[in-house]
């Protein structure tokens, strides 16, 4: 019998939930129903998402930013499917990390854990920075004004100063104006500035003591901010729909494709949230039953929630003047509606804190299942006796999220937090066909939809290659400009992609593959090349020193050791 490498040891999914159920801490509380993973799914998917970023994707791609939303929507739908069937076959906390261990062992497991934890952690900071950048605007519409030096980072101040000694103040915009001057008026100690974006870290702190003291408690406030947060959306998109001028929709896609898929890393970054709900499988009273519901609600409603807000925001203005932080209140503010403008703004703080909270939530249950199978220090499974969380998890989550929070810029953080996710969301769908090609797909309670890809995926494959040769000359001219060097930085994914689909059509062809995760895979990846090679080479730094990690720790305390 072939004997297999110690890095692809896999675990049996009855190993996985004997492991789940053996704890000496004792079990989490199980607590959580569709409605609950529903609201905590929406409460992720709609956040800074709908409340920041749209404005941006807006500004470079127009109104066709909505056919963006469900392009992404549509590659979601195919990874949730995927999630939804290792939901119902493993229902443990972990989300991908475990699904990587039933599928591919224990190395492609751990690299996935790894990338899930800079997913979960980058994604916070953006939030908690983000959260700032509101409430110190809501502050200021009730005449509260904290001094600058608390409320941004050291690089956004000094660069601002930098500005106005060499431009002059004529040359700066008004946030620039007042950085600069937090810089002057910041107190000193040894020569240095001492700059904090405060909000951000005591927001993260806030949130991490309501998820350690428990589900129940973390449940309630999300679903009250929900409520608040879907109400809030509701009436922008009603409200807004009288204000919409066609004449705004034309041209409907100002910069063409390229600009609207410069929008990917803002967009997507939107829909991640859906992954936090597989992190809660052990809090579910029927994860099997409920989970694969809730991924889906949650998609069907969001998606249609962010096309319905583009459409009215590039109605309501041209969508040149989208280049802002608050869009929602810059439009009705735009339009005559300060009042408007005024809830939105108090509104956005709560439903970035419901976004904060379920990110929160999600990553002490990665590190716990990854410690639970001993690949990180034991005191990461600690369940607290009498919370039922894991509390040294979450405490270090805290801290791992609260100190860039205070020191970092937004700007730093928000495309790296697409390209874990991607890499995560393609494993998963990749080890559905490996569930289905092994047979395990039968004890799975729900099942991605059978779509034989046999042929499909084969045929799509030359008709893109034909129309690629046909139509796609401006592309081999732009390839033809660069060096070797330059192709392997700004193309290589795109070539990897090529290459990928050419060996899933013989794979589909030969072992008769279900084409909906093949078609996950195949729009993960495609979004993939879409995100900057900066982006590319810190993921692939935060790996190495993930692998240093695993070889000197994991790989020896592994229980599969």
């Amino acid at each position: 019998m072939k004997q297999t490498s110690p890095l692809f040891r896999k675990k049996t999914v009855d190993q996985i939930l004997k492991d789940a159920h053996s704890g000496d801490e004792g079990g989490l509380a199980k607590v959580l129903g569709v409605r609950d993973l529903v609201s905590l799914g929406i409460a992720a998917i709609v956040g800074a998402g709908i409340f920041s970023t749209i404005g941006l994707a807006s500004y470079n791609g127009g109104p066709a930013v909505s056919l963006l939303f469900v392009f992404t929507a549509v590659a979601c739908v195919f990874t949730a499917l995927s999630y939804a069937q290792f939901a119902s076959t493993v229902p443990v906390s972990g989300s991908a990390y475990t699904y990587a261990y039933v599928a591919f062992g224990e190395l492609f497991a751990w690299i996935i854990g790894w990338a899930l934890i800079l997913e979960y952690a980058v994604s916070n900071m953006v939030v908690a920075i983000s959260w700032s950048e509101y409430f110190v605007s809501m502050l200021k519409g009730f005449g509260i004004t904290l001094p600058g030096w608390l409320t941004m980072n050291q690089e956004t101040a000094h660069d601002a100063f930098v500005k106005l000694q060499t431009a002059g103040l004529a040359e700066l915009s008004t946030y620039e104006r007042f950085a600069a001057h937090a810089y002057e008026t910041a107190p000193m100690i040894g020569g240095f500035h001492i700059l904090l974006n405060l909000p951000a870290g005591l927001v993260t702190l806030l949130i991490t003591a309501l998820v350690y003291i428990g589900i129940r408690e973390s449940r309630t406030a999300s679903n009250i901010m929900v409520v608040l947060k879907i109400g809030v959306v509701l009436v922008v998109i009603l409200a807004g729909a009288f204000y919409v001028k066609p004449e705004n929709w034309s041209p409907f896609a100002p910069n063409g494709v390229k600009g609207v898929l410069s929008g990917v890393a803002a967009v997507f970054f939107a829909f991640i949230g859906f992954d936090s709900i597989s992190t809660t499988a052990e809090e579910c009273k029927n994860p099997q039953r409920d989970m694969p519901k809730a991924m889906i609600y949650c998609l069907v409603i969001c998606t249609i929630l962010y096309v319905l807000i583009t459409l009215v925001l590039t109605g309501m203005v041209n969508y040149k003047e989208l280049k802002v932080s608050d869009p929602l209140a810059f439009v009705f503010q735009k339009n005559g509606l300060d009042f408007m403008a005024g809830v939105i703004s108090v509104s956005s703080v709560i439903a970035i804190t419901s976004a904060l909270l379920v990110y929160q939530l999600g990553q002490p249950r990665i590190w716990m299942t990854m410690s639970r199978d001993g690949l990180l220090w034991k005191r990461f499974a600690k369940i607290h006796p009498k919370y039922q969380t894991p509390s040294f998890a979450t405490i270090v989550t805290g801290f791992v999220v609260g100190i860039p929070a205070l020191f970092f810029k937004m700007d730093f953080f928000v495309d790296l937090t697409s390209v874990g996710t991607f890499f995560a969301f393609i494993l998963v769908c990749a080890g559905v066909l490996y569930l289905d090609h092994k047979g395990i797909s039968e004890r799975s309670k729900f099942k991605v939809p059978y779509l034989n890809g046999k042929y499909l995926v084969g045929l799509l494959f030359v008709i893109a290659v034909a129309g690629l040769a046909l139509y796609g000359q401006s592309v081999i001219a732009e390839w033809d400009k660069l060096s070797f060097l330059e192709i392997i930085e700004h193309k290589l994914l795109t070539i990897i992609f090529w290459i990928t689909w050419g060996t899933l059509s013989v794979l589909s062809f030969r072992h008769n593959f279900s084409a909906l995760p093949v078609a996950g895979i195949l729009t993960n990846l495609y979004l993939m090349t879409e995100l900057g090679s900066t982006n590319w080479l810190i993921f692939v730094i935060w790996l190495a020193i993930g692998l240093v990690i695993y070889f000197s720790y994991g790989f020896r305390k592994s229980k599969l050791a």
